[in-house]
């Protein structure tokens, strides 16, 4: 046996540093959700034996608009679209779409808006005039009708054509499915069903049309503006065709936001923000105004996830719905 006695261990001294923080808020860009769109889009283009061609008409001098026309020409040409600008007055706006909607090399026709002021109607006016069977945009009555009537597709009961829907709405909508907020698991057409969503903004381009198709797939929708709170839903149990629409009187923003799993905010004001606070923890938060309406700092403390701009899959979807009308009207000519 030994004799060498043993010696005691020294204690561990505990370690100073603290542990890292695994961030518990995911941020996930446009681009990413964009490249797996434009992935299906490049499929899609393998299968015509022509480049569609998209033909944007820009009788304005906002710049916002100039740029948006710049990034849809950008990326039309590097997905294998082809695109022309055309810059006009506003006097030869009307007959210019005419020209195109007659014109057999063009597939597509994107109008820049605003054109006229807004106390005028004459936007709208110039909105109907483009073609439905060229209207990448979904602003054409007939597409309208049919995403507030809850008409998926242009030809039933076959259902091989489906309704051009408006880009920005239909971009958020692509954003839930790639976040896996659609529950693929319940049948097409009833996949938001169970999830609460608040909408700020009620605009008539991008607002309303939102609140209405997420309403129309299942979600209890919340639609916030100057004028108040209104509740889009197909009832309980989602029995109704399509949404009806009910004003909730009394109602703040904040008793939305604290019963909502989605935040969708696109007011267009700087100095808009939503308040951090009032948002649920764990809800999945995301921007589509061209301005911040989240303080990305604060609300990665509350969110789990945040998508901070959409732009990018807007242009995205504007190249689908392209692709869509290019294969229709193809069908039809054959």
């Amino acid at each position: 046996m030994s004799s060498e006695t043993a010696t005691p261990s020294k204690p561990v001294p505990e370690s100073t540093t603290p542990p890292s923080v695994v961030p518990t808020c995911k941020v996930i860009l446009a681009n990413t959700i964009a490249k797996s769109l434009l992935g299906e889009v490049a499929q899609g283009l393998t299968e015509l034996n022509f480049k569609p061609k998209l033909v944007g008409f820009l009788a304005n001098k906002d710049p916002a608009a100039q740029v948006y026309a710049e990034y849809s020409a950008k990326t039309c040409k590097e997905n294998g679209f082809l695109f022309e600008i055309r810059t006009i007055s506003k006097e030869d706006v009307e007959e210019a779409i005419l020209a195109a909607n007659s014109d057999s090399s063009v597939h597509g026709i994107i109008v820049y808006y605003p054109i006229f002021p807004s106390t005028s109607r004459q936007d709208y006016y110039i909105q109907q005039l483009v073609s439905p069977a060229k209207d990448v945009e979904g602003l054409s009555h007939k597409y309208v009708f049919n995403m507030y009537q809850n008409i998926r597709f242009l030809d039933p009961p076959t259902n091989k054509h489906k309704s051009i829907l408006p880009c920005t709405p239909l971009a958020v909508v692509k954003v839930l499915e790639y976040l896996q907020i659609y529950n693929t698991v319940i049948p097409y057409g009833n996949r938001l069903f169970g999830k609460t969503i608040t909408v700020i903004n009620r605009s008539e381009v991008v607002g309303r049309p939102l609140a209405a198709l997420l309403a129309n797939d299942g979600a209890h929708v919340y639609s916030v503006d100057l004028d108040g709170i209104q509740l889009f839903t197909r009832g309980t149990g989602i029995k109704n065709h399509k949404h009806e629409v009910h004003p909730k009187e009394g109602w703040e923003l904040e008793r939305c936001l604290a019963l909502s799993d989605v935040v969708i905010s696109g007011v267009p004001g700087k100095n808009y923000k939503v308040d951090p606070k009032l948002i649920r923890d764990g809800a999945v938060c995301i921007n589509f105004s061209s301005e911040k309406n989240f303080d990305t700092a604060v609300v990665k403390e509350h969110a789990s996830i945040y998508v901070p701009a959409i732009g990018k899959v807007t242009i995205a979807v504007l190249l689908r719905n392209l692709l869509t009308l290019s294969k229709d009207n193809a069908t039809k000519k054959a």
